[in-house]
């Protein structure tokens, strides 16, 4: 056995591993770490006595005291469901109205509504309500269907264009292709882009109007700022909602789309219906 080597600077024993000329030092570990490492060890087989430990097939061992973090969870949102149990109740038996009337009702409902936003519409409509192509902005005063807090509740509990709720909003833009020529479609939507900007040739202006008058302000109005008993919306605000520029005007007049929203009553139940509505009126565009 080849002898032990002591430094002569430190006087400390090295452990003969050797790089470029350079001994490792065998200093031992302090003893307050030693005692703190093996207390961790006695720690660890007190836990895994005492708690579940050891996962199993289906489980695992549950441990001396029999405590399961999923049991506490579950008896946490029993405790939360009876405390708010007095609330649901009273936003179950309120109209919307009443709610808005009540500061506490109010704080509630818009706070449960912001949670089932998340978790039922923001898939659509983005996590701000800021919305996107062919889904509108929550947030705005620009509305279809109306935005105060009853014409909100009625589009959320039934939807709309949806088959399976006979009390769904409803409406259908005409396919124009079939009515009106190539060029007269094209001075309709020149007259429509000029309510907000500058058309492409000013010259078919002045027709579109006469034939928007004739075909479209049945619907839209007039002064083409739309009518919420029809859905029909506002095109003299520069909000488009499907479209975006004249050639996509040209193909919406000619083949419009429609848009659908499922009816949630059915899904969500009418009390979480009235908390989404409270949500949506308090973000800012309701009326």
């Amino acid at each position: 056995m080849a002898d032990k080597h002591i430094d002569e600077i430190s006087g400390v024993e090295t452990t003969g591993h050797e790089w470029d000329g350079i001994r490792e030092l065998n200093n031992p570990l302090p003893r307050w770490w030693l005692w703190f490492f093996y207390g961790t060890i006695v720690w660890a087989i007190v836990y895994m006595i005492l708690y579940p430990a050891w996962p199993l097939l289906t489980s695992a061992t549950p441990g001396i005291w029999g405590y399961s973090s999923r049991a506490e969870v579950a008896a946490e949102i029993v405790a939360a469901k009876e405390a708010q149990g007095e609330m649901l109740q009273k936003i179950a038996d309120s109209s919307v109205q009443e709610i808005l009337a009540d500061p506490q009702l109010t704080k509630f409902a818009t706070a449960a509504g912001a949670a089932a936003f998340k978790v039922n519409c923001v898939q659509c409509h983005g996590s701000g309500a800021a919305g996107g192509a062919g889904y509108p902005n929550l947030n705005d005063d620009d509305w279809l269907w109306g935005g105060n807090i009853e014409q909100i509740h009625q589009t959320i509990s039934h939807g709309i264009r949806f088959q399976d709720d006979a009390e769904t909003r409803a409406s259908e833009m005409p396919a124009f292709g079939d009515i009106l020529k190539p060029d007269e479609i094209k001075q309709v939507a020149a007259y429509v882009v000029s309510l907000t900007e500058k058309p492409h040739n000013a010259a078919l202006v002045e027709p579109g109007k006469q034939l928007f008058a004739d075909n479209c302000a049945s619907c839209h109005g007039q002064d083409a700022k739309g009518n919420r008993e029809f859905g029909a919306p506002n095109l003299a605000d520069a909000i488009w909602l499907k479209v975006r520029g004249e050639e996509q005007i040209i193909a919406q007049i000619r083949q419009p789309k429609h848009g659908v929203m499922p009816a949630w009553t059915a899904r969500l139940g009418d009390t979480t219906v009235k908390e989404l509505a409270v949500y949506i009126h308090s973000l800012g565009g309701g009326e």
